[in-house]
Formats: C-alpha cells, structure tokens, sequence
C-alpha cells in the first residue's frame, strides 16, 4: 500500500474490525440518509438518480443567464456569446443552486410518485429528514462564512502581505506569495478571498522585483488553493466531510499529510523559480 499517515491507520482499522468509523467519530451527516433501504417491492432504476442530477446540473448555467441577463451591462457592439459570457458572469450563484435544487427535487418527486416508489407524505417526510440531517454543515458553514468575514473586515490578508513585502528578497518572491496565500487561505477557508487580496498584491510586487507575472500569479493560484484545501473551515472541506458521512476532523487529519507533501514539492520548485526565471 501507499498511503500512510492517519489514512493508512483508519483503512487498518477498517479491514481488521470492519468499522468505517473510529470509535469516537461523529459523521458530519446522519447514517439515517445513507442506509436507507428501499421498499421491497421497488426494483432499481438508474434513471432515477440520472435524470434528476441531470436536471439541476442543466439549470444552473440557465439560472445563472436567466439572473444575469441585464442588458444594460452589454456592450453596445457585443454579440450573442459575449452576452451569454457576461450574463453568467453577473448571475447569481445562490439563487441558481436554489431553483437548481428546487427543480430537480421537483422532477424526482414526479418520477418518484408515476412510478409509485414514494407517497407524497413519505416524500416530504424524507425531504425533511434530508434538511435535519444537513444543519450541522449549514452551522459550520455559517461559521465558517463568519470567520472569512471577520478576517476580511480585520484587514488580515492586507497586514500579511503588506508586512512580508518589507523583507523580500527578489528570487524569494514566489516562495513567499506561495506560502503566504496558502497562510491566509489556511486561515480564512476561502481560496477566492485570497486570490482577491493576493493577486492586487502579487501583480505590483511581481513587477517591482522584475519577475514574471505569470509565476507570480501561479504561485498565488497554488497557494490559495492549497491553504483552502487543507482548511478545515473551508467549505470544500465541510463538504467532502458531508459527502462521505465522516467525521469532520478525521476527514481533515487524514487528507492533510498527502496535501503537506504536495504543498512541500511545490513550495520547493516556486522557491528553485525564483532564483531561476
């Protein structure tokens, strides 16, 4: 085997006892919702779980035209693509996955009831056992939002980037961009966040100590994204967590090791960058 660290530990575990959980876990999401059984007389269909995923994956680009269709945003001269890219651009993300969401959950309830799998009561029954057993990762997430904002509002990712600026040395650039967004994604649990305050940073500095822009918006990209994965507050995170019903700081222990080592070769191979561009 290759894995090692926690991750070796927990599939040990699980091959020797049969547990999917150490014996302290508290899984992110009810056990109710993934061992559901069907009814006995309900034989399989997979289009039942096609059709629906389908369906809100296809309404969230619509959503997102039909929210950010404005014209007054189009250019006078723009044509029909250059309107279709703006409008998804200004669409609103969060009313896309509610009609998303709400529209597929609408054409399984309908599948669901023609082919008399479910009762009306038994669908809306299950629906909000689905709502109960999620607010655990709407209070994280709450949090979590909650915690981005205050950093945001404190100034965090502005004071630690104005404050690595004064040391710098020309070939050290890249390393420090990288390891100082992987600090405030790290932090904040927003790899977006980041790349806005970062990149306002890294584009002047990058200039400044004549170093080439793409490196130094690469090693902002890697940063942010790799602070953000190992995040336990970021909601990538909190949703594979969700995802996998597993336990939250588990989850977060056993990915962390082969993030650690990814993020080591690639803070290596920006600082071996910045002496050599």
């Amino acid at each position: 085997q290759k894995d090692f660290g926690p991750m070796k530990k927990a599939e040990q575990r699980t091959i020797e006892t049969g547990l999917l959980h150490a014996a302290d876990a508290q899984p992110l999401i009810s056990d109710d919702i993934i061992s559901e059984e069907p009814a006995p007389d309900v034989k399989g269909n997979a289009w039942n779980m096609i059709v629906p995923i389908t369906i809100m994956v296809l309404m969230m680009p619509v959503s997102l035209l039909y929210t950010g269709w404005d014209p007054a945003r189009f250019a006078p001269e723009a044509n029909l693509g250059s309107k279709i890219i703006t409008a998804l651009g200004n669409g609103s993300g969060s009313t896309s996955v509610l009609w998303a969401v709400l529209t597929s959950l609408f054409v399984a309830a309908i599948m669901y009831r023609t082919q008399k799998i479910f009762t009306v009561d038994e669908m809306v029954a299950l629906a909000f056992k689905g709502i109960g057993s999620l607010m655990p990762l709407a209070v994280l997430m709450m949090l979590a939002f909650a915690i981005g904002k205050m950093s945001k509002d404190l100034g965090t990712g502005l004071y630690l980037a104005d404050l690595s600026k004064q040391w710098l040395h020309a070939g050290l650039v890249p390393f420090v961009l990288f390891l100082t967004a992987s600090f405030i994604a790290f932090s904040t649990g927003t790899s977006w966040g980041t790349f806005a305050i970062m990149l306002a940073i890294a584009v002047p500095m990058a200039q400044q100590f004549e170093h080439t822009l793409p490196l130094a918006v690469a090693a902002v990209l890697s940063g942010g994204v790799f602070g953000d994965h190992c995040s336990p507050i970021s909601d990538t995170t909190i949703i594979s967590s969700m995802a996998s019903a597993c336990d939250h700081i588990d989850h977060v222990k056993t990915q962390l090791p082969y993030a650690l080592t990814a993020g080591a070769f690639s803070a290596l191979l920006f600082l071996l960058a910045g002496f050599t561009a």
